[in-house]
């Protein structure tokens, strides 16, 4: 386990009960061991509870970067069955960053697309740690016009700090791919669901997340830009990016609070990383949910659900 820089408490007391299961294991004192142990762990959760239960944004945006979290693969591979992926933009090449193809949700097909960041140096280097580059959204595009062509719901999962920025993207059109991934969100007469399960950054979760429902992990984030991006173009100083965190409002609770997002969906005590399994477990029952939602509402009504939805943004205040 990966510990953040807030958790080194926790780290202590864990690793310290470690040790004492270490000594019992070679037989030393074996009773009284598994005592002290046993304490340490009620402290440990304890301490865990108490750290999780008041997240700053800043803290929150640590958790939604954590590199033990599952990420869009761990959640095909978990959720969906016959997973066909499909590669390529037919124009330049293939993204990486942006995997998606055909596949089996509860048994019904539907089309999944999500950016994955990679669990490892070699997998991040490859996916460019989830940063998309053009090719990667008119992928999607592609990938939405035929779950449009062929009536298939499609579900997005959002895991990125951006589109990739690079002078190779920009020369091939990333503002625009971007814009017109976007467009294709709005046009489709399909269900489209999205699910923020770690960073939701900028334009390049926009493209992804312009849905019918829109759904966050509980210590997800979702905004304009990072942090550290905010707190350098607002004050020149990167290191302002608690205080830019907080501005921003990129939590889920409140963007759930602005109307931005329609779920918050619970995480284990600790975050995703501690428990994977359940998290995406979690995640698959909100998403049958937003498509349950859905179901029997006509192409030309799910275009106006989603059209109007985003034009309400913005009349909603944070109280």
């Amino acid at each position: 386990m990966v510990y953040l820089d807030f958790e080194k408490p926790l780290a202590d007391i864990e690793g310290k009960a470690e040790e004492l299961r270490a000594m019992g294991r070679k037989g030393e004192g074996a009773v009284d061991v598994e005592k002290e142990a046993a304490a340490l762990d009620k402290k440990s959760r304890d301490l865990l509870k108490e750290l999780y239960s008041s997240l700053t944004p800043w803290r929150k945006a640590q958790v939604a970067r954590h590199p033990n979290r599952p990420h869009c693969r761990d959640y095909i591979d978990a959720l969906f069955t016959e997973y066909t992926p499909l590669a390529g933009d037919r124009a330049f090449g293939d993204d990486h960053a942006v995997m998606g193809g055909l596949a089996r949700f509860q048994d019904k097909p539907c089309v999944v697309i999500g950016h994955e960041k990679g669990n490892d140096t070699k997998s991040r280097l490859v996916h460019n740690f989830g940063m998309a580059r053009p090719e990667g959204y008119r992928k999607a595009i592609r990938l939405m016009d035929m779950a449009h062509r062929f009536n298939l719901p499609v579900i997005t999962l959002v895991d990125t700090p951006g589109a990739y920025p690079g002078k190779g993207a920009e020369e091939r059109g990333q503002s625009e791919a971007i814009a017109r991934s976007t467009e294709k969100c709005l046009q489709v007469g399909v269900p489209l669901v999205s699910v923020v399960i770690g960073e939701g950054g900028s334009g390049g979760a926009v493209a992804f997340a312009t849905a019918n429902r829109i759904a966050m992990l509980e210590h997800s984030i979702y905004s304009v830009i990072s942090p550290e991006g905010c707190a350098s173009i607002l004050w020149k100083d990167a290191e302002r990016m608690r205080e830019a965190a907080e501005a921003l409002r990129l939590t889920a609770q409140d963007l759930k609070k602005l109307a931005i997002i329609d779920r918050i969906i619970g995480e284990p005590m600790g975050g995703a990383q501690r428990a994977p399994a359940d998290a995406i477990a979690a995640v698959g029952t909100e998403i049958a949910a937003m498509l349950d939602d859905l179901s029997g509402k006509s192409p030309e009504e799910l275009v106006k659900d989603r059209r109007e939805k985003f034009l309400k943004m913005g009349s909603v205040g944070l109280g």
